[in-house]
């Protein structure tokens, strides 16, 4: 009989605004790993562009070259799977990592591509819930489809730039990546789609670790994933999508949009009045901005929430995907799991150190903060590149400042933006 691990060893690959974590569990027999998400949506610059494939030959390499006992996908944000995209020459880092014999593959329940109409899916969901959530998803993808489309179209390119590189940032990170959706869909013996409080399937492969599923909860257990019925996915972005669509056909329309009118470009207006029509373009941009935001708030609120329970000793890793608080406030609800965060050993700090992802009541629930001279003190582990998403002027950038000063002062961090350049990856060892 396999008795539990005694280790566990953490990889904390270079993927700059991203997410890529193999985790080693060191048993009698043999290690058993787990990869915990693989994509980028903005390598360092120091970075080769071959990086991912770097990395994906990297955990060939760790594995043996031949096992992988489990892959987890948190959710389908571009930064958290674009490693597993393939190609046609089948040399892509998606490629190396379906080579591998995966065991699990684990994803939130939102990923269940499927599901007929009438089927039941998860036990306390029913199959019109579940459909209906992915056709939302669907919406979701076109509207941030849509969107990059309108700021590659002429009448979009007086667009103030640093506004445009924000909308592609998060536009990009929303698209359906389908060659990465595909090879997850396929690869694996096993496929679980999880939910708060579901089995994760990884107990067949991790003998002696209980993994906790936090979240994301269903709809049925909890409709603040949908927030406000204005951003339900399956009303706001039906409509979002069909404005959109218009707005992307007069862009695109050679005609004028007044016919028999007269009409003058904005370049041609008089210098008295050019300043409306940049206002007005800037104005537009903040609404279109303003809609990817919320659609990245959206698909954050379907990522998975795993806690292992690994060794003798108990220890805890938490791994949060992107989760926001509307996906965190079924958990941190619970008394039965705000009692098994008291005492985390490691975490991963969520969504790349945004704010609203590391809840204040989760990190004051967390006993093991506190000082470099703390014995047992709390290790956390960041994966971001600064100046990407967000403005500090607004509070919204990320790694957000206060936070990061957090994790310094109470956790032993280790991050990938102060990481060697020429490092592939850092290590993290417990004692299990």
């Amino acid at each position: 009989m396999v008795k539990s691990p005694s280790r566990v060893t953490i990889f904390s690959y270079q993927v700059g605004f991203g997410d890529c974590f193999l985790l080693r569990f060191d048993y009698p027999d043999r290690p058993r790993h787990v990869l915990i998400d693989f994509g980028t949506t903005k390598l360092p610059d120091s970075a080769p562009k071959d990086q991912l494939k770097q990395i994906a030959l990297d955990i060939k390499k760790k594995v043996g070259g031949k096992r992988l006992d489990a892959v987890v996908a948190t959710h389908r944000h571009a930064d958290h799977i674009s490693g597993f995209a393939t190609n046609a020459a089948g040399s892509a880092s998606g490629d190396i990592i379906a080579e591998l014999e995966v065991g699990v593959v684990l994803q939130p329940w939102t990923e269940q591509l499927d599901l007929k109409a009438n089927a039941l899916g998860p036990k306390v969901g029913t199959g019109k819930q579940l459909q209906s959530r992915r056709l939302g998803l669907m919406e979701m993808h076109e509207t941030s489809a849509s969107i990059l489309r309108m700021l590659d179209s002429k009448a979009m390119s007086s667009m103030p730039k640093a506004l445009a590189a924000q909308m592609r940032f998060i536009g990009e990170d929303n698209l359906k990546n389908k060659p990465a959706v595909e090879n997850l869909a396929t690869m694996g013996k096993k496929r679980v789609y999880a939910y708060h409080g579901s089995n994760s399937g990884l107990g067949a492969v991790l003998p002696g670790i209980k993994v906790h599923v936090l979240g994301p909860p269903t709809l049925k257990q909890s409709e603040k994933i949908r927030k406000q019925r204005a951003k339900d996915p399956n009303e706001f972005w039906h409509l979002t999508l069909r404005r959109l669509t218009a707005a992307q056909a007069n862009l695109d329309r050679s005609a004028a949009l007044f016919p028999g009118h007269p009409t003058m470009r904005a370049s041609k207006l008089p210098l008295s009045l050019r300043w409306i029509a940049s206002r007005l373009k800037a104005a537009q941009g903040e609404q279109l901005l303003g809609i990817l935001r919320a659609l990245d708030e959206q698909m954050n609120n379907t990522s998975l929430i795993l806690l292992f329970e690994a060794g003798k000793k108990k220890k805890k890793l938490l791994f949060p995907g992107d989760a926001q608080i509307e996906n965190w406030q079924h958990a941190l609800a619970s008394e039965k799991y705000m009692k098994l965060l008291q005492d985390v050993d490691l975490y991963k700090v969520g969504h790349h150190g945004s704010l609203n992802a590391t809840p204040k009541t989760m990190w004051a629930a967390f006993k093991k903060r506190g000082p470099k001279t703390a014995k047992g003190r709390l290790t956390s582990m960041l994966s971001t590149l600064p100046g990407k998403h967000g403005h500090e002027k607004s509070g919204t950038e990320v790694p957000r400042t206060t936070l990061l000063s957090a994790l310094k002062t109470e956790s032993e961090l280790h991050s990938t933006h102060t990481m060697n350049p020429n490092h592939l990856c850092e290590e993290v060892t417990i004692d299990l």
